[in-house]
């Protein structure tokens, strides 16, 4: 990645005269314009400094002995000195304070506390905060508790919602002056709370909600180490902050955002470079509101932003002059709006929520505390004509969304469920779709074409019917012809809640095992034992299972796109697949084969793996199926021999 020009500001370009350096000011020892503040272990330097090109003075902090060190603080960002003025100094005033004198001994800039005595002193510590001491080595002020635009370890940015006081990073207003610019970085007061950086009063990038170890609107924060961050809320006294630590100095780096608004953090090895950036400048999708509401982007996608499934552009013509801004319109009114105004005698159809994966959730959530499961989540957002959406993260809990969903992101790695309300109309799904699938063969029929060879007519039916009412039992959600279903087959006894429910419509596919399969019953059961037991976006989900006499039958998720051999071994279909949708196939084939063999509690080897047995779902996101050949072993295992030959030749 590029690392920003604003680190080029070395020393030979700062116009200063530096001489000789001191551990501390005090009263009768003051800094002037030759000499620099400089920590115990000669990590931080402070001290006057001129930007290349500029006829301004400032006071600051950098690395000391690291080329292209960035300055860290400014003192007196707003108020600079005259390049003529060479009699400037940082001095103890008579008040305890530490103050910066133009040549004319007027004051510039102060620490502005309350000091008992002018025996007060400042030092520099190693970890780059300037601090100002009484007589007793107390703390009166600390620059760490006035940052400018950069973050280092152990400062804070924060927010105090009771008494109003924020505490961001704002950015220089140019490479070359450190004076406060347009953008802004800090987090909100909201639960749970959100990095955010304004461009003045407008929002430019968020980071998503925290989950307790991480930004989930971040998703390099998903696969890498970064247990060094944290963020600490307390609703009750209404503040938050997040800081990242540095224990013992073991490495250098920095957060900063740059007079263009971009949000880097930056670290030393064997030289400065940029280890990740926001917005990324070949992303624009994680600019604020790029899509506008109801507008999803996706910087992978043929075209990057596109409406959400139920809604329609609010002006063709600007989408086709690439202006997406003005977003999406809902195309149907929503289900529970016309209940609202139907007669009693009136039946109307309930909404429906559509899922969507992978995704960084809308902006303006409200998160709801006394809701403690996905189920309760689901059930409130129906019951509620207002909730537009509702997301369960477990690390959090229950978000729901009330107003437009703005800032919607399709990722290609990390993300969340997300499920929009839908008026029924909307969903494009018919009420049943199931589809065959041969195991000796990569042709895919309907079951209805197939349903006699299974079981048989009737007895298909029935164990359908069960299926059916096992699935709608465990998701708790149904519809009138649901309830009608279950209240058929259920005994009286049994007791259905049936407020606050909806329902979801799931295509499924059905696998079977053909009598000439070299596969038998132990690779049926190996298979239904371990897709169990397995849950991993990249693998495929067993929904349920049949078998009677000779038949086996496996019901899976509906994968649309079918195996990517259809793709790879066709020479009109392999076009389709442009580098960034193949590279996105092989980033989720690899995190499926990683959780297999790391991740997952069960250590697995599939050992039949080939492009036949990679699914693909709507959007292309890959899954790993046909697991009747894979070994599964102890955790602690690192070695497995074996003497037989398995997979395909």
């Amino acid at each position: 990645m590029r690392v920003h020009l604003c680190l080029l500001l070395v020393f030979s370009l700062f116009q200063a005269v530096q001489s000789s350096t001191i551990s501390s000011i005090t009263a009768s020892s003051p800094l002037d314009q030759n000499q620099t503040l400089v920590s115990p272990s000669q990590i931080f330097e402070l001290g006057f400094f001129m930007p290349n090109g500029s006829r301004k003075q400032y006071v600051g902090i950098w690395y000391k002995n690291m080329p292209h060190s960035k300055v860290v603080w400014v003192a007196n960002r707003d108020k600079p000195l005259e390049d003529t003025d060479q009699s400037a100094s940082l001095v103890i005033g008579r008040d305890g304070n530490l103050k910066l004198l133009d040549g004319q001994q007027s004051t510039v800039w102060s620490t502005n506390v309350t000091a008992k005595s002018n025996y007060s002193a400042a030092v520099l510590w190693d970890s780059g905060n300037l601090v100002l001491q009484d007589r007793s080595a107390n703390e009166m002020w600390q620059s760490f508790d006035e940052p400018t635009d950069t973050l280092l370890p152990n400062m804070k940015i924060r927010v105090n919602l009771k008494t109003g006081k924020t505490q961001n990073l704002v950015s220089w207003k140019g490479e070359d002056d450190p004076s406060s610019g347009s953008f802004v970085l800090g987090i909100t007061s909201e639960t749970p709370p959100q990095g955010f950086a304004w461009n003045g009063s407008s929002p430019y990038w968020r980071s998503g909600p925290w989950d307790k170890s991480k930004f989930i609107g971040i998703p390099i924060m998903n696969s890498t180490y970064l247990n060094n961050y944290d963020l600490q809320q307390n609703i009750d006294q209404g503040t938050s902050y997040f800081y990242f630590n540095n224990h013992r100095n073991s490495y250098f780096g920095y957060f900063f955002i740059s007079s263009e608004g971009s949000i880097e953090f930056v670290s030393w090895k064997n030289g400065w470079s940029t280890f990740w950036e926001a917005p990324a400048t070949t992303n624009h999708c994680d600019i604020y509101g790029t899509c506008g509401p109801f507008g999803v982007c996706d910087s992978l996608g043929s075209t990057m932003c596109r409406c959400l499934k139920g809604f329609k552009p609010r002006s063709d013509e600007e989408w086709k002059r690439g202006n997406w801004t003005g977003g999406c319109l809902r195309k149907t009114e929503l289900n529970c709006q016309k209940s609202a105004r139907a007669a009693a005698s009136t039946t109307v159809e309930k909404d429906v929520f559509g899922q969507m994966k992978q995704m960084k959730v809308p902006d303006s959530a409200e998160y709801l505390l006394s809701v403690a499961d996905k189920e309760g989540c689901q059930s409130w957002c129906q019951g509620n004509c207002s909730c537009l959406a509702f997301s369960y993260v477990d690390t959090i809990g229950c978000m729901v969304w009330s107003r437009d969903l703005l800032d919607l992101q399709q990722f290609s790695t990390a993300g969340e469920d997300l499920f929009i309300r839908l008026a029924s109309a909307d969903t494009g799904i018919p009420t049943l779709t199931i589809l065959i699938i041969s195991l000796s063969t990569v042709s895919v029929i309907m079951l209805f074409g197939a349903g006699t060879l299974v079981c048989g007519p009737s007895r298909w039916r029935e164990k359908f019917r069960k299926m059916k009412i096992q699935r709608l039992l465990r998701s708790g959600v149904t519809d009138n012809k649901s309830e009608e279903l279950i209240a058929t087959t259920l005994t009286p006894k049994t007791n259905l809640g049936r407020e606050g429910l909806a329902l979801f419509i799931r295509e499924i596919a059905v696998k079977r095992l053909s009598s000439n399969s070299g596969q038998g019953i132990a690779e049926f059961k190996n298979e239904i034992l371990l897709i169990s037991k397995l849950q991993h976006r990249n693998l495929v989900r067993l929904f349920g299972c049949c078998t009677e006499g000779d038949e086996k039958i496996l019901v899976y998720e509906y994968l649309p796109n079918k195996s990517l051999d259809t793709f790879l071994f066709d020479s009109q279909e392999k076009a389709k697949l442009s580098w960034a949708m193949r590279f996105r196939i092989i980033q989720g084939v690899a995190r499926g084969l990683l959780y297999l063999h790391r991740d997952s509690y069960l250590r697995v080897i599939h050992r039949d793996l080939k492009v036949s047995n990679i699914l693909l779902d709507e959007e292309m996101n890959p899954k790993i199926s046909d697991f009747g050949l894979a070994w599964m072993f102890e955790g602690t295992q690192v070695l497995v021999n074996t003497s037989k030959v398995a997979g395909t030749l």
